[in-house]
Order: C-alpha cells, then structure tokens, then sequence
C-alpha cells in the first residue's frame, strides 16, 4: 500500500497552514509569542503586546519607533517613516496609507499630562507643513482638561489617544485613522 497519497496531503495541510499563519501574522490579526517575532519573515522587530508599563520604559526613540510597528499592523497602512527629534515640526511618525493619505503621529512618553499647547502645535503643522489629512497625539499618560478644551475648538479635532486608548489600539483596537 502506497503513503504517497497521505503524505502528500499531510505536505499540503502544512504548507497552507504555514502560509495561514504567515499571512496573520503580517496583518496583525495573530500576535506572535515574542521569541518568535521577527522569524521567518513573519512579525515585527518588536511584539505588539506592549503594556503602558512597558511602553512607559521605552526610549523616545523606541517609543516613536514602537508606535510606527503599530500602524503598520493595519492594512490600510503602506509604510511609515519615523522622524522625530529636535525640529520635527511635530512630526514623529509619518503614516503612508494605501490611499494616498498621509497621517502624522506625534508620540509622547510622558509621565505628566499632555497640554494645550501641543495640540496648538500640532494643529499647526500637519496640513501645512506636512500635507497630512489628520494628525494624532499618542502619550502613554493623559491630556489635560485645557488639551481637551482646545481640540474641541479646532474646526478638524486631531485625535487625542491617552493611555487607555493606546492599550486598546495595542490590544487590536482601531487605529487612529480609521
């Protein structure tokens, strides 16, 4: 009796489930053990199942670089471009859509609240100066009543996203853009 049949099944079984797995993991939709992300072409340099804790003890830079891992989950998301630094000009992650759109990220690793005069800052700069369609400001803490206030004033509201917004949008929440 020929196994040829039965291995060549077993052979295909894992070939799609491979590919299943591959392509999950690419969009986002699977979240990989963090030994595991980055392997085979699969995943991220970094693991998406970040706490506030953790991004909290994150570097500026890796914490710009971490939410632009993030905006790549969704795909609706071409590529981004991580510039932050002194001068940005308010940009620290540039969100390239499928669309054509542009969005701009303004990343803050803050333990203290976030104020007006970012929001100011950032409504500012992300049409003009950086032809985005929408902006957001990601902190890992929260914005103050006065943030609030201003953003609520502004004729296109940016998107404020605190802490508690930032857990969700990691948890598999939507993204700022959507």
């Amino acid at each position: 009796m020929s196994t040829y049949p039965i291995t060549s099944a077993i052979v295909i079984a894992l070939a799609a489930a491979a590919a299943l797995t591959i392509h999950l993991a690419r969009t986002g939709r699977l979240r990989l053990p963090a030994g595991l992300a980055g392997t085979a072409g699969v995943g991220s340099r970094r693991d998406f199942t970040h706490t506030i804790a953790a991004y909290q003890a994150m570097g500026y830079t890796e914490f710009e670089h971490a939410m632009a891992d993030l905006a790549r989950r969704d795909p609706a998301v071409r590529k981004t471009d991580v510039s932050g630094g002194k001068n940005d000009r308010g940009l620290d992650v540039l969100v390239h859509l499928h669309s054509g759109d542009r969005y701009l990220l303004q990343c803050k690793r803050w333990k203290g609240r976030v104020g007006s005069e970012e929001v100011m800052k950032i409504n500012g700069t992300y049409r003009d100066i950086h032809n985005c369609v929408g902006a957001a400001i990601i902190t890992t803490s929260a914005f103050t009543a006065d943030a609030e206030r201003t953003n609520a004033m502004l004729p296109k509201a940016l998107r404020l996203i605190d802490g508690r917004g930032l857990a969700r949008w990691a948890s598999g929440g939507r993204p700022p853009w959507a």
